[in-house]
């Protein structure tokens, strides 16, 4: 007889908890502005008390690092879908990554400023929340690398490309493509810089 294996039913609901909490703190971001978020509202949302809360984030920063955690990896699935397609060309493979980035940044502004912007007076990641943004830009110096271009300021170059773009599009055009259509070229221009073959 196949032995079912061993639930933690106790831990099961608590993380179901966890993320119903943080789902709700991610739609109130996107209703009322990161900066606004409070464990009273989220509490509120959820129907807990906010003392209950606390239980399980024991201050709103802490709410902030598991959102900021989520975010990066939840771009790490997305780039998990992505590398095994790009192109051969390493024109078009930068162009890919830069597009793959720049959609995720645009398609949720509260999410965006968590990740890529000093938006929460004081917060600062844990290095836990803080591991998968480091994956991230490891991976990308990877790619680049294996495309010839490993120098650390050609890598800041193109990361302040995608996010002058992406801030650029949150700005002055949210939903529109003004900027977005100009990412192409601009990755033309950054590989015309470092050499990358036409």
């Amino acid at each position: 007889m196949l032995e079912m294996p061993y639930r933690n039913r106790q831990i099961e609901r608590q993380q179901a908890t966890r993320t119903e909490i943080l789902d709700a703190a991610w739609t109130l971001a996107r209703e009322k502005g990161l900066a606004d978020l409070t464990l009273r509202d989220v509490a509120t949302r959820i129907g807990m008390r906010a003392p209950s809360l606390y239980s399980y984030f024991p201050s709103k920063n802490a709410i902030y690092d598991a959102m900021f955690g989520q975010a990066w990896t939840d771009y790490i699935a997305v780039i998990d879908l992505v590398e095994p397609t790009l192109p051969e060309s390493p024109r078009e493979a930068v162009k890919q990554i830069a597009r793959t980035f720049f959609d995720y940044a645009v398609a949720d502004l509260a999410r965006h400023q968590l990740m890529n912007q000093r938006t929460i007076p004081g917060f600062v990641p844990s290095p836990e929340a803080y591991a998968p943004a480091v994956e991230v830009l490891e991976r990308g110096r990877t790619h680049l690398a294996r495309f010839g271009v490993a120098g650390s300021e050609e890598f800041d170059l193109f990361t302040a490309l995608i996010g002058g773009l992406i801030d650029a599009q949150q700005a002055n055009d949210p939903g529109g493509d003004r900027w977005s259509r100009l990412l192409d070229g601009a990755m033309d221009m950054f590989a015309n810089h470092v050499g990358l073959p036409e």
